[in-house]
């Protein structure tokens, strides 16, 4: 009696299952898959963060499909303190980037119609298309020394009902931002084929250092018809505010007309709630309190793995540039799974085996930068024991 879009297997996987007789067990974890800011030790502001929900206003109903024009102010100040100019006309609240995926796969694909995403990447976009009746087709991001977009196997997967090309920029969880030229032949791409792209810039603040050639935000005009999606999740560390948006930019006309139709789909939810409308200025002012704890937490972290990940040890990292998260490269002579699995039951480490990250190969970890320090040093020194002594 269900519908087909939600016939997934609702078994736990191995993992989430070993790790949850270990937490009732009493067991202890050192958990090197926690990417939730609210459960890491940042310091912060209660008062201030508090303070933006007390408003009056928040009492008198205004809808507005875009969301209150106050908040859409701040968004749009928040892009020119990057070097981008935008309209407020051109952004729509949405509750999260999840909600703003689903606007714009609604307004750009009818079922059946495909959208391309980058692979490895965050395993979302495949639930997002399933529940929107689209197709979400991988394009393979490859590594030297860095990641980059297989843009020849990008091009020969496009196809006469590919609505857009998805970029997540930086991706999670390898790392690696958009660069310029990539963009370029990626809009030379989409205007061909009138399609569109779609950028998730969630951990766009999070870059470990400054690069001329990498684009500054999909924000930014261009010659495609481009929605670039972000919110407080990550930019202020506030996912439980529930606040994100959606810019629209690319040639007037066909702007105009998406901002049009997204108005109508956004009028129908009327998702973002008032009180945080209101707050959205004061949460996005907040970033530049605890953007700098997290920059500082997650470069000390990767400072540690390179200085504990010496020359002949079996397991190396892979380089990143931006966002929350880093990867392992260790000996394929068993699953990801099973060395997640070996690490959780006999060293007390949760870690992310790839494939739940659509890795196209065995031999990779993943794991997040936000523990504290001594959280992931001790648990990074385990990892290395145990897989040095089994390799």
């Amino acid at each position: 009696m269900f519908a087909s879009r939600t016939g997934w297997s609702l078994t736990p996987n191995r993992l989430s299952e070993l790790a949850r007789q270990r937490r009732e067990r009493g067991l202890p974890l050192l958990d090197l898959t926690e990417s939730n800011p609210t459960r890491c030790g940042f310091t912060i502001d209660t008062e201030e963060i508090l303070a933006a929900l007390h408003n009056p206003r928040a009492l008198t109903y205004e809808p507005d499909p875009r969301g209150l024009l106050m908040a859409r102010e701040a968004v749009a100040q928040y892009y020119a303190e990057r070097g981008v100019e935008i309209n407020p006309d051109q952004i729509f609240l949405t509750t999260s980037t999840s909600e703003a995926y689903s606007f714009v796969f609604r307004l750009l694909a009818d079922p059946g119609d495909s959208i391309l995403a980058p692979q490895p990447s965050y395993p979302l976009f495949d639930f997002l298309g399933g529940l929107n009746d689209v197709e979400v087709r991988p394009y393979p991001l490859l590594y030297d020394e860095g990641w980059q977009a297989d843009l020849e196997a990008l091009r020969s997967r496009w196809e006469s009902r590919t609505r857009a090309v998805l970029v997540v920029h930086p991706n999670n969880p390898t790392g690696s931002y958009v660069k310029k030229g990539e963009l370029l032949r990626l809009v030379e791409l989409s205007c061909r084929s009138q399609a569109a792209v779609i950028a998730d810039e969630v951990f766009a603040d999070y870059a470990f250092a400054a690069e001329p050639d990498r684009v500054i935000s999909h924000a930014q005009a261009s010659d495609a018809l481009t929605f670039t999606l972000s919110g407080l999740s990550k930019i202020s560390a506030l996912p439980q505010m529930k606040l994100a948006w959606i810019v629209v930019n690319g040639p007037r006309e066909l702007r105009i007309d998406a901002q049009a139709r997204l108005e109508v789909i956004a009028d129908t939810y009327l998702s973002v709630s008032a009180p945080a409308a209101l707050a959205t200025p004061r949460w996005l002012a907040y970033r530049h309190e605890v953007q700098p704890q997290i920059l500082e937490r997650v470069k000390a972290n990767l400072r540690k793995l390179d200085e504990l990940l010496t020359r002949g040890l079996p397991l190396s990292s892979l380089n990143v540039e931006g966002g929350w998260y880093t990867i392992l490269r260790v000996p394929s002579t068993r699953s990801d799974e099973d060395w997640a699995v070996e690490l959780l039951t006999q060293e007390g480490v949760m870690v992310h085996p790839g494939h739940f990250y659509d890795f196209p190969s065995e031999g990779f970890l993943v794991l997040s930068l936000l523990p504290a320090p001594a959280i992931f040093a001790e648990a990074l020194r385990r990892i290395i024991s145990r897989i040095s002594a089994q390799s």
